[in-house]
């Protein structure tokens, strides 16, 4: 039987209760899932749920070594985007286009992983609540409850893999997409290319293709 040991019992509380907020989710997908596959990425290769964690909050370290700005963004057609908008939701920042561009030094660079952002972050632990909000208007407990609607609708679970643009990051179905994939555990690969259809795509069961329809109205309805 696996043992677990939490020194916290806050933490013991958050990893055994249902993930009421995206910053729970991400912590409680990491610490159940840790091996198994999360995200594909050209030039990260396949991350696992534990290490999109860890790459998440490097950035939510850099983010919050400084006094951030209260709303972030990060455009830059990589699966930096991606990281950039989970350690948002992390640290309790908003996540909107007009907002401060996270710079390169946060991506990855010089200012990635900061020790000084430790501390502010594990502080917002006890800020970041369901009311807290993220993006288009919304919360982070109203996301919560979409994604759970949502993941009732597609069906995906721990073995459900899509194939998502990369191109398309930026556009809000490719990241509802992104979300319920975390949701359910499941595990996203973003593509350069569309990906191969054809009869070999038939016994690709693992496979899913991707389709925006059901992500259309997610930010919006």
């Amino acid at each position: 039987m696996r043992r677990f040991d939490f020194a916290d019992p806050a933490l013991a509380l958050r990893y055994f209760a249902m993930a009421s907020t995206l910053r729970d989710l991400l912590i409680q997908r990491a610490a159940r899932l840790q091996g198994r596959p999360a995200l594909t990425a050209p030039g990260w290769g396949t991350l696992s749920y534990a290490q999109l964690r860890n790459r998440a909050e490097g950035v939510a370290l850099g983010l919050l070594a400084a006094s951030p700005a209260p709303v972030v963004f990060s455009a830059t057609g990589t699966p930096w985007d991606w990281a950039a908008e989970l350690a948002a939701a992390a640290s309790g920042l908003a996540w909107d286009a007009e907002g401060w561009a996270v710079p390169w030094e946060i991506l990855g660079g010089s200012r990635f992983n900061l020790d000084e952002g430790r501390g502010p972050y594990h502080t917002r632990e006890q800020s970041v609540s369901v009311s807290t909000p993220f993006s288009a208007g919304l919360s982070h407990g109203e996301l919560m409850l979409r994604l759970q609607r949502l993941n009732r609708t597609l069906g995906w679970d721990h073995d459900t893999r899509v194939d998502l643009p990369l191109a398309h990051l930026r556009e809000n179905p490719l990241r509802a997409a992104l979300w319920s994939l975390l949701y359910a555990g499941g595990h996203a690969v973003l593509v350069e290319v569309p990906a191969s259809r054809g009869l070999l795509a038939r016994f690709q069961r693992s496979k899913t293709e991707w389709d925006p329809a059901p992500f259309t109205a997610f930010w919006t309805d």
